[in-house]
């Protein structure tokens, strides 16, 4: 791929001249924008590694990534067209891996196949209450709350972003206790890398698991509904859509909170305006969208994308943040504030933009209702970023407010369902048991 002359200097991390552009790293994690605005001189696309080994092109400008989101039948989403993992090029420890391999799922469906797993999603998601939705949060809000907010400071990142998701999906599943302790177990576990494997078999061993219970005892929830749906799904289909769902889901909205916390906690100006959670949650998929760089697609043929050559087989991936924060942008942002691509775009957009962003305002309406004094606990420019070049996370955001009368009490509430028995004396009472003990109190 030819580069623009002269080409801007680099920042710290990316190579002077040639060669491909890293996306991983505590440089890269730290400004990923610098890297965008130079990934920029290379024109639409750019050549990018994902990890040492994992090559892969960029796609920075919105109309291009947009071209690529709404074409499925010149670029592909079947991740076994992949030349370079094929010919063996692509280191088989890679950590990037996991998220680019095929699996039976509607995000590597392409055609009728995509069509059949989609429509039996999105039809199910779009059977969600949402009136019920926004309660279950709320309960869901208030018992985390209590966790931390008699004490006057907290994490909300590992105490509230990141837990909070977990806890709402597993409600809109249909999770027991037992079953929703290890898909929390699994989720955590496969996205720290904390022993991903086993976190893997046991998130996998779980929801297949749910999905015989609700074969047997069906209720009002998105497992149901999906099993019931015309495209009538088999177990290990039905395992499969869910893992992806749980995964998919969990993840990005944990980070769309903490980015929009961060957002809200730094910026003294949404304290100063009308609907400011609003506003920070639109800004915040604008300008720091909770997944950065992904969309892999796989042209069908040799060819040309954005005036460059491609081969059959190629790893295109899109970054939405570069696409958003491209300058020719400012127009359409003035003229719709929701034209960003943070949810995608195309025949694989997200399914659940709508029930993420109503969970998102109530999760933080709820904790700055409970909290209005909240703030930053340590200077912004000491608050650090996971690496890596899929997700924008912070690592903590330490926070301290004055603590909460009601979460005081609801603390004993809390400390209460923690040693109610169960049915599992001899293992640790997990935290979906916990909750659903406190719910019942």
């Amino acid at each position: 791929m030819d580069t623009h002359s002269p080409a801007p200097v680099p920042p710290p991390g990316c190579p002077a001249h040639g060669g491909r552009v890293p996306l991983y790293g505590p440089e890269f994690a730290a400004n990923p924008q610098s890297y965008y605005d130079y990934l920029r001189h290379y024109g639409p696309t750019a050549p990018v590694e994902l990890a040492p080994g994992v090559d892969a092109t960029l796609v920075t400008e919105y109309s291009a990534a947009l071209q690529l989101l709404q074409d499925p039948t010149s670029y592909r989403r079947d991740s076994r067209r992949w030349r370079a993992f094929n010919e063996g090029a692509v280191p088989m420890d890679s950590p990037v891996l996991q998220l680019l391999l095929h699996r039976p799922n509607v995000l590597f469906a392409d055609g009728a196949e995509h069509l059949r797993l989609r429509q039996a999603v999105t039809d199910s998601m779009a059977r969600i209450d949402q009136r019920k939705l926004a309660r279950s949060t709320r309960q869901i809000s208030d018992f985390l709350i209590a966790q931390f907010g008699y004490r006057g400071s907290a994490d909300l990142l590992s105490s509230y972003a990141k837990q909070l998701p977990l806890f709402v999906f597993n409600e809109l599943f249909g999770c027991p206790a037992d079953i929703g302790d290890r898909v929390m177990f699994g989720i955590s576990g496969m996205f720290d890398g904390v022993n991903a494997e086993k976190s893997a078999q046991v998130l996998y061993g779980a929801v297949g698991e749910l999905v015989a219970l609700k074969r047997s005892r069906p209720g009002e929830d998105v497992t149901s509904w999906m099993m019931q749906h015309q495209a009538q799904l088999s177990d290990e289909e039905m395992t499969h859509q869910l893992a992806l769902l749980l995964g998919a889901g969990v993840e990005p909205l944990g980070n769309l909170l903490g980015n929009t916390l961060h957002r809200l906690l730094v910026h003294d100006a949404y304290a100063h305006q009308g609907g400011l959670i609003d506003e920070a949650i639109d800004d915040t998929l604008w300008e720091n969208p909770p997944i950065t760089n992904m969309g892999p697609h796989y042209p069908v043929s040799d060819g040309e994308f954005a005036g460059e050559k491609v081969q059959a087989g190629d790893l295109l991936l899109v970054s939405f943040a570069a696409a958003n924060s491209s300058p020719i942008l400012a127009a359409e942002r003035r003229a719709s504030s929701r034209a960003h691509l943070a949810w995608g775009a195309g025949p694989h957009a997200c399914p659940s933009k709508d029930p993420a962003r109503q969970i998102a305002m109530t999760a933080l309406e709820n904790l700055f209702n409970q909290l209005p004094d909240i703030e930053l606990a340590v200077p912004e420019e000491t608050l650090s970023w996971r690496p890596g070049p899929f997700n924008r996370a912070l690592v903590s955001l330490p926070a301290r407010f004055t603590p909460n009368e009601s979460a005081q009490r609801a603390q004993a509430a809390v400390q209460a369902a923690q040693s109610a028995p169960t049915t599992r004396q001899t293992e640790k009472v997990g935290r979906w048991s916990q909750f659903l003990n406190w719910l019942a109190r």
